[in-house]
């Protein structure tokens, strides 16, 4: 009934009509309820967004696709992905859903090997945090490898309450390997041989080129790997499924297990599918409970906090710095599907930026790179020599791998912090040539040439190296090793004789990396960030900001000198026509790539190292 004050028909304040009596259609039922403009519920739209304003929340992850880290650095990179979560938004997210009262919940997707082993020390971190705050944790997975390695997303969803596994799937719980192939006999079949100079035992890039198996160095680096990985991965399971380190350790003789044998053995809490487990989130969130991903979760907060806080633009802050990929001379690239390179140019403009804005109090330069050009890694251990000399501290943050080129551009850091799985270390040097003499002259090929100068065939494939040469060479090998390790040594405060037992080029984890003085702290960017902090004497809630800040039109605009904003962004790489792929191995890129040598330079961590 209408209210007297204001009959039906009337016009309220504001233009509404307040409701007369229901009319009745001619088949004698009520007429729908009103709607408004274009089909608009008020109350009903109403009530909904007031729901989700204030329904308890459950965040979802999918770990799956993989976790890129720092930021896009070229539009069509930002547009490949737009879809994916990084790693930042995960850690700032949960860390924010910690003290939020509407999220009750965290149910992720875990599986597949596309996540490093550092990278996933960090996410388990987070969520171990995030549960100690009382809210629940649940991993599922379709299945932990299918007729493949799973040991990785298993030791992630361990960081979580409860782990369910599809009926269907397995737990590829197997143990860690190191495995290489060797070419040497094969190559010797043909004619080809292969000539490489190395600094010194323990560095194997050629190794395969030149040997029939693991080399005594060889072997023992990459046993202690094996070993210390498989240390920490047993460590976890015994810690969060209640067994004791050794049985933990048998679980990995006897794997990999089927569904119903992963529970029996207590490895998983239940098996089902993703809808079963949803339900049993669902209810144990609360009657009403909605889904939201981390990253989507992440960002709107992080907007709404930025909204209602009013800009300061003498704020100080941590800058970070993403040093990314295989290191080369010249800018950093990105391939048309994403992956690409480290440029020393890119990243010392990045550097030289952070360290002449007066509003940027320290660096978090976070490191995920194997190595490259030696030229190229000096160029950039300079510029944070250079940040750290005008009274800004650096602490370096390590990500999956940060070994050889990798560790070079780390070691001025004034902190070095590194997950336990961290690859690390490779502090030695490498170089050589195939070659093809043989081979031409078994197929009946001959060659000639007209040179100038004594040394101007040296590094043509056609004849090995003569005694001079191989002078020329060693003697350039000794500067480079020799200036790594006394850099080296001065960095991490070390006397040169401990640093010169450290390196040799053996590889490291970061927790044996730590253990030798290689590496500081043990931890990830949340580490690193409060050490930042701490260093520059900024307070704990300080921010931290991706420097340099480039808009889509800096990434797009020619910079106007080495030294502008633009400088710092990558370039779009579609091929390596030029040789550009193998810059950092200088005039013998062509050897280099013929020979199947890593690509970036003689300062390149051996082989492809993948935890799985």
């Amino acid at each position: 009934m209408a209210d007297a004050k204001y009959p039906a028909g009337s016009i309220l304040p504001g233009g509404i009509h307040p409701p007369g009596p229901p009319s009745i259609s001619p088949d004698g039922t009520p007429p729908a309820a009103p709607r408004g403009l274009a089909g608009f519920r008020p109350v009903t739209e109403i009530s909904r967004l007031r729901q989700r304003q204030t329904a308890p929340l459950i965040l979802e992850l999918d770990l799956t696709e993989g976790v890129p880290e720092g930021p896009a650095t070229d539009p069509l990179s930002a547009v490949m992905s737009l879809r994916k979560v990084r790693l930042p938004d995960i850690l700032d997210g949960l860390r924010r859903a910690r003290h939020d009262d509407r999220v009750r919940a965290l149910v992720a997707k875990v599986g597949g090997g596309r996540i490093g082993l550092a990278r996933m020390q960090e996410i388990r971190e987070a969520v171990a945090s995030f549960r100690e705050s009382g809210k629940l944790t649940v991993a599922w997975a379709e299945s932990f490898g299918e007729f493949t390695h799973g040991n990785l997303p298993y030791y992630l969803a361990t960081a979580f309450d409860r782990i369910y596994l599809q009926p269907s799937g397995s737990l590829g719980l197997t143990g860690v390997a190191v495995e290489q192939l060797f070419l040497h006999d094969a190559l010797a079949k043909v004619g080809v041989g292969f000539q490489s100079a190395k600094r010194y035992e323990y560095k194997t890039a050629a190794d395969s080129l030149t040997e029939r198996g693991f080399t005594g160095p060889a072997r023992e680096a990459a046993e202690r790997l094996a070993v210390s990985v498989v240390e920490q991965i047993s460590t976890a399971i015994a810690e969060r499924r209640g067994k004791t380190v050794e049985d933990a350790r048998a679980l990995l003789d006897r794997g990999p297990f089927l569904a119903a044998d992963a529970l029996a053995e207590g490895l998983v809490d239940e098996l089902g599918y993703r809808d079963e487990v949803y339900r049993a989130v669902r209810k144990a969130a609360g009657r009403g409970a909605i889904l939201q991903y981390v990253g989507r979760y992440q960002k709107v907060h992080a907007l709404t906090q930025r909204a209602r806080r009013m800009p300061n633009p003498r704020e100080r802050f941590v800058a970070v710095v993403y040093a990314s990929g295989p290191i080369r001379q010249g800018r950093s690239s990105r391939g048309p599907v994403g992956a690409g390179a480290m440029g020393s140019d890119t990243v010392a403009a990045a550097l030289r930026s952070a360290r002449s804005d007066e509003r940027v109090r320290a660096v978090l330069l976070r490191v995920n790179s194997p190595g490259g050009s030696a030229v190229a890694s000096d160029t950039i251990w300079r510029e944070v020599v250079r940040i750290r000399a005008a009274g800004k501290p650096v602490v370096v943050s390590m990500s999956d791998v940060a070994a050889s080129g990798g560790y070079y551009i780390s070691m001025a850091a004034d902190v070095i912090v590194a997950q336990p799985g961290t690859i690390t270390g490779s502090i030695g040097v490498i170089i050589g040539k195939p070659v093809f003499e043989e081979a031409l002259g078994r197929a009946g090929i001959t060659t000639d040439s007209v040179a100038e100068g004594a040394r101007a065939r040296m590094f043509a494939p056609t004849h090995p190296f003569t005694e001079d040469e191989w002078d020329r060479i060693n003697a350039w090998l000794d500067v480079v090793y020799q200036d790594f390790v006394s850099k080296a040594a001065e960095g991490r405060r070390m006397p040169a004789e401990r640093m010169g037992e450290l390196a040799r080029g053996r590889v490291w984890t970061g927790a044996d990396a730590a253990a030798n003085g290689l590496v500081d702290v043990l931890g990830g960017m949340a580490a690193a960030a409060e050490i930042a902090r701490r260093r520059a004497g900024l307070p704990a809630d300080a921010p931290l900001r991706i420097w340099p800040r480039l808009t889509p039109l800096d990434q797009l605009r020619p910079p106007e000198s080495s030294e502008d904003r633009p400088a710092a962004a990558a370039a779009l790489d579609f091929g390596f026509a030029d040789g550009s792929a193998y810059w950092g191995w200088g005039p013998a890129w062509r050897l280099a790539a013929h020979a199947g040598l890593p690509p970036y330079g003689p300062l390149i961590l051996p082989g492809t190292w993948i935890i799985t």
